[in-house]
């Protein structure tokens, strides 16, 4: 195992957070994804992302061998007044590394949306506890499933934590709109005794905005929660990650999904050893 001692330029004086965010500069005019370099160290996804933080530090091994994958000098890198650079880079075919950097600020696709929601109505809307709270989580699992899977936005709605549960914010003007163009009639009823809203399908969903990658990640919250109370789905969701990690009445980051732990997880996450500090 190599030492600082391996390096005689080296600058002990650097902080995790310098870098972490020189590491993620270069990844990214590298053109690589976070999952892309963290495959290549080999280090799981999260542990990257930590490091990139500054909240995770890396063994001299590990940074050498970074720098082997993003082709830069260690010297410059690790030298107080690095900048990072074209010029830094060890120039190689840009083709080698073509690939798209994740989305995770959310970006509302307002037709996939309606259809998710269509979606979930056309297989749990005859379900007596099926009402408005119990569609805001089930769309809450589908999203930040298909995003720690997929690494892509599903309907890339925006979630707020609100001190019942994440709810999307689209979701109201959503509803009006399509309740407006007939592919939704609200009725209000009564559930064990409370009042309750609840959104009949008048259309089926258009499958053509649907992905079979998007529909499976639905189906199995379909699956496993769609006969849940909604206390239950409440309680469930108050022990995610995301809406844990955030605070009152903050959007939730999406990133977030990829810190949870069980029963939570849809991806299986190697150790990574935090030791031999740079």
């Amino acid at each position: 195992m190599l030492d600082a001692n391996d390096y005689p330029t080296m600058n002990q004086s650097l902080t995790p957070q310098q870098i972490g965010q020189r590491i993620a500069q270069l990844r990214k005019q590298r053109g690589l994804s976070q999952e892309e370099l963290a495959r290549q160290i080999p280090m799981s996804r999260p542990s990257l992302a930590q490091v990139e933080r500054g909240n995770r530090n890396l063994s001299v091994g590990e940074l050498q061998q970074i720098s082997l994958i993003l082709r830069f000098s260690l010297d410059e890198f690790l030298s107080e007044n690095f900048k990072a650079g074209q010029e830094n880079l060890i120039q190689e075919p840009a083709t080698l590394y073509e690939v798209k950097e994740r989305i995770s600020t959310p970006q509302l696709n307002p037709l996939k949306f309606k259809n998710v929601i269509l979606y979930l109505l056309t297989h749990c809307a005859g379900r007596p506890n099926v009402g408005e709270t119990v569609i805001a989580r089930l769309l809450y699992f589908c999203d930040f499933n298909y995003y720690e899977i997929y690494e892509e936005q599903l309907t890339g709605a925006t979630y707020r934590k609100l001190p019942y549960g994440p709810a999307p914010e689209p979701l109201d003007r959503i509803l009006d709109q399509m309740i407006e163009a007939r592919l939704l009639q609200k009725i209000k009823t009564e559930y064990r005794g409370h009042p309750q809203t609840r959104y009949i399908p008048l259309k089926s969903a258009d499958l053509t905005t649907l992905k079979a990658s998007e529909t499976a990640v639905i189906d199995k919250v379909i699956a496993q929660m769609g006969d849940w109370q909604e206390s239950e789905l409440t309680r469930y969701a108050l022990g995610d990650k995301p809406w844990r990690a955030s605070g009152e009445n903050e959007v939730i980051d999406y990133e977030l999904v990829f810190y949870r732990r069980p029963p939570y997880p849809m991806r299986t996450y190697s150790e990574e050893n935090e030791q031999n500090i740079i």
